[in-house]
């Protein structure tokens, strides 16, 4: 059996890698990233199981791999496999919910402090033999806008409670009854843009949420707000938000997903106030290990027969006999 492995911090974890190898020959990403459809189809021709990172997992690199038996992928998120395509060809994808919630909620609260308080400027002034004492911003208080109040919204609204924060969400499948029961405002997308102080993002990248932050949304935003996205690429139109971050619309942006990753060159990194971190929401050891040890799990399961997986397969709608 072959199994391709390609998330760039499992491919580095020796003691895991272990685990898989004890089952399987393994085929490595050496490249230490997301893989292209190009960088794919020479190898997955012979593969049984794919534990998966953030690659392009196209309807083309799928039909490429006749023997492919199960898609695992490690993280959340799914929307660079072609789900459909998976399915018609009888090959389950599943995820790992859960795994990373509390890793990505500390990094966008994070972010959050550090754009408030402009502190990678101030650090870098500080080892320069800089003594600025800029003023910032306090976030005690304000209104926070939480757009997707799925399992890493929610822990970020807790969050938010012990800088007694007010929280405003917006999500299309609401869970009404824990918003109620933890004080969060059900609002519209546009209520909560335009009424909040911070705004986090915590939705999926899909046509229809491509560039959901445009020109328009951002002129009604309040004066000052900021921008927190530990989510996805594509949500936040760049050319605007460079455009309003230049004349003092936004007072930062917190960023830890790109559309293309590594990011293109774009005039909005150049911003002091613009705050990049490369994908590593998830990246605590914390997390790592159990989106790891989940991912081998339900690939496994699903190579091996034992459905312990069958919770997490997000491509049943569409997933016909092999």
């Amino acid at each position: 059996m072959k199994i391709l492995v390609t998330p760039a911090s499992l491919c580095k974890n020796e003691p895991l890698l272990d685990i898989l190898s004890s089952k399987a020959d393994l085929v490595l990403n050496t490249t230490g990233k997301p893989l292209t459809e190009e960088d794919l189809l020479p190898l997955v021709g012979d593969i049984d199981g794919y534990l998966a990172g953030l690659d392009n997992i196209t309807s083309s690199v799928l039909e490429n791999a006749p023997k492919l038996k199960a898609i695992s992928r490690y993280g959340v998120g799914y929307e660079r496999v072609d789900l459909e395509t998976a399915g018609r060809l009888g090959i389950p994808v599943t995820n790992t919910p859960g795994a990373n919630t509390q890793s990505v909620a500390d990094l966008a609260f994070a972010l959050m402090l550090a754009c408030a308080r402009r502190l990678p400027a101030l650090n870098a002034a500080v080892k320069s033999d800089g003594w600025s004492r800029e003023n910032g911003k306090q976030i005690y208080g304000k209104t926070l806008g939480v757009v997707g109040l799925g399992a890493i919204g929610k822990a970020l609204a807790c969050r938010s409670k012990g800088f007694s924060m007010n929280v405003k969400a917006y999500d299309p499948y609401m869970d009404t009854d824990w918003a109620e029961a933890n004080g969060v405002q059900v609002c519209t997308l546009d209520e909560v843009l335009e009424n909040s102080d911070i705004i986090s993002l915590h939705i999926p990248h899909t046509p229809e949420t491509h560039n959901i932050i445009n020109r328009d949304r951002i002129r009604a935003m309040r004066d000052g707000v900021i921008l927190i996205n530990t989510s996805r690429g594509g949500l936040i139109d760049e050319d605007a938000a460079a455009e309003y971050i230049e004349n003092g619309k936004i007072y930062g942006i917190g960023l830890d997903a790109f559309e293309t990753e590594p990011p293109a060159p774009h005039r909005l990194y150049s911003f002091d106030n613009v705050i990049t971190t490369p994908h590593a929401g998830a990246h605590t050891g914390e997390a790592v290990e159990g989106m790891a040890l989940m991912s081998i799990e339900n690939l496994f399961a699903l190579l091996e027969g034992t459905g312990a997986a069958n919770q997490y397969i997000v491509n049943k709608k569409y997933l016909v006999q092999k």
